[in-house]
Order: structure tokens, then sequence, then C-alpha cells
């Protein structure tokens, strides 16, 4: 048995890509627990009524959870807990770069490094002297906490992802994880009281998950979680990343791209079976 969990984002509705991820891990948990968290940091694109619909289509579907459903935007005290031990670890640092900054300065770098989500960040504020942090600071000027990525590789050493392999996920292969694979990521901003990365960790430990079910496209993240879980002294669940349901067009379904979603199949009239069943 394990505790699993489906954690969407309330910035659309769920399509057929979400579905078969809730499902997976409700299935996944195998008698255990499965629980639902809505990951909704992004004030500025995070809608009341898409949380709302995300508990109807799920619902809908037949799944259960176990209550209370978290909440991000009222973890804020954990997410600063977090970043306080990382701070007294010494592997974050004060970053005062726009983005425009950082795209100019990977533009100057005819060899810059590539992380799964494009060029990493070239370290500018790393190098600034405390001093220079402290005034920088005390000028008001907004800034990000990075992780000092090769700080943290340091610390941790040589870490594993315990990544399974066919339902029911009783066969694990071990991982070895590259702790500099995305660089020194952005943990905070400003608006923003924890990145995904630090968030989906934070919360993972807070609710007892012990198995990670979600799209291949996001096996490369639990490098980077999984440095932070050694850092911050979590537990490391195990891990299960399925295939992606891909459109005709032969990309992965996208809210931002319009996939129809279970809202509208259900309105369409479609029972929970036929969406079952496109699943299969």
């Amino acid at each position: 048995m394990f505790v699993t969990r489906f954690a969407p984002s309330p910035t659309g509705y769920l399509h057929l890509g979400h579905a078969f991820a809730a499902l997976t891990a409700s299935e996944a948990a195998q008698g255990g627990a499965f629980l639902l968290r809505i990951e909704d940091l992004d004030a500025t694109r995070c809608r009341e009524n898409f949380a709302g619909a995300i508990l109807d289509d799920l619902r809908w579907l037949g799944l259960r959870w176990q209550e209370p459903v978290l909440r991000q935007s009222a973890r804020s005290s954990a997410y600063a807990a977090a970043l306080e031990q990382l701070d007294r670890l010494g592997v974050i640092y004060p970053c005062f770069c726009t983005r425009s900054d950082v795209a100019a300065e990977i533009a100057r770098s005819a060899e810059a490094p590539h992380g799964p989500d494009g060029p990493v960040y070239p370290g500018t504020c790393r190098r600034l002297t405390s001093r220079e942090r402290l005034s920088r600071k005390e000028s008001g000027v907004a800034f990000a906490l990075r992780l000092d990525s090769a700080n943290a590789a340091a610390r941790v050493g040589k870490i594993q992802i315990l990544e399974a392999s066919g339902f029911p996920y009783r066969t694990y292969a071990s991982i070895p994880v590259d702790p500099l694979l995305f660089g020194d990521i952005v943990l905070a901003r400003k608006d923003t009281p924890a990145s995904y990365h630090l968030a989906v960790v934070i919360d993972d430990a807070a609710q007892g998950v012990t198995l990670v079910t979600r799209g291949l496209d996001l096996l490369p993240s639990t490098h980077v979680q999984r440095v932070l879980q050694e850092l911050l002294g979590c537990p490391a669940p195990k891990y299960a990343h399925h295939r992606l349901v891909i459109g005709k067009d032969g990309r992965k379904l996208s809210k931002r791209e319009d996939a129809q979603s279970l809202r509208a199949l259900r309105l369409a009239g479609m029972a929970p079976a036929e969406v079952l069943a496109m699943l299969k």
C-alpha cells in the first residue's frame, strides 16, 4: 500500500491528461491513501472557480480522496521555514537579476550550459560579496532566492531516484541524481513564496506521500527535488513517471492549447465510463 496524490493547479479545466494522472495515482495507492492537493501558488493565473471544477470533475469520474484537501496558498509559513533552513546551510543566495538581465548574460556566453528548461542561470549574483548583497537588499531592489547547486551537490553527495516500472509498481530502478541538471534554480520570488520544486518537496513530506505518480515529462524535475529532500531532511518517496496522453496533433495535452476539457465532455453528455475507455 502507498500514499499517493494528485496535485493539479487551478489555472483551467481538467482535460483527459489530468484524468489519466488522477486515475493512475488513485489506483497506485493499492488500498492505501489517495490524496488531493491544489497547487494554487500562482495568484496571477489560479482561479477559485477552476479549483471547484477540479473537485466536481474528479467526483464525476468516481474518484474519492482522503480529506482534507491541501491548498498550497495556505502553506506560506512552511515554505518560509524551509527557506530559512536552506539559508542556514548556506545553499541559497539572493539574485537581483531581472529576466532580461539573465537573457542578456546568457546571450553573451557562447557556451551557456543548458538544462531541461533551456539555458541555465549563469550564476551572476552567486559571485556577489556579502557586502554587495546587503547593500542591494537595503536599496529595496526586488530579488529572488536561488539554490547554489554546486554547494548543494557537494553537501548531498551521491543520491538516487527510485523509479518504478510496470504497474502495480513493485519493481524499481535506481537512477543517479544529477544535482546540477537545472543549475541555480529559483526557489522563491517576492510575489511567490515558493517555486514548484520547493513547494512539492515540502508538501509531499507534510502529506506523508510515499509514491509520486506523474507524467514522464516531469522526470527531470525529480533530480532537483531529490536534492532538496536531502538538504531539508525530508523522506524520499518512490516515483513512477507514467506515459502522457497525446492529442491528435501528437503533442501532450495542455490547458494552454485549449485541450478538450472533462467539463466539456460531461456537458456534452458523455458518461464517465466512456472517458475511462478513451484512456485505455
